[in-house]
């Protein structure tokens, strides 16, 4: 049975590409893999695919797929700071835990 890594960042956070070929770049996140520790990020590590005709695509033909990327290369994209930061938990007195930047301390969104 494979590991399910704790992962904080969710669907549709805005993240900030940290290291790699795409540096720099910003876009949200599609999917989160908890088993392979990867992140589907719109527009991130797209390549191309050469496709038989099937259902999906009667024509066949090169198409583009967005794959996976590390999730240890994307930060949240602290929207105040402008930059990437991490992610950290805080507990509420009502027993809620809420994610906060620890760039800045500040929740979420």
């Amino acid at each position: 049975m494979n590991k399910l890594y704790k992962i904080r960042l969710i669907k549709g956070d805005t993240v900030v590409v940290r290291s790699g070929k795409y540096k720099g770049k910003t876009g949200k996140v599609l999917s989160v893999s908890r088993v392979n520790n990867t992140v589907v990020v719109e527009g991130i590590n797209v390549v191309k695919k050469h496709q038989k005709p099937n259902k999906e695509y009667p024509q066949g033909g090169i198409i583009d797929i967005t794959k996976p990327i590390g999730v240890s290369k994307v930060g949240i994209y602290e929207p105040t700071a402008k930059k990437a930061s991490r992610i950290g938990l805080k507990s509420t007195l009502d027993g809620k835990k809420t994610r906060i930047y620890k760039l800045t301390n500040k929740e979420v969104s």
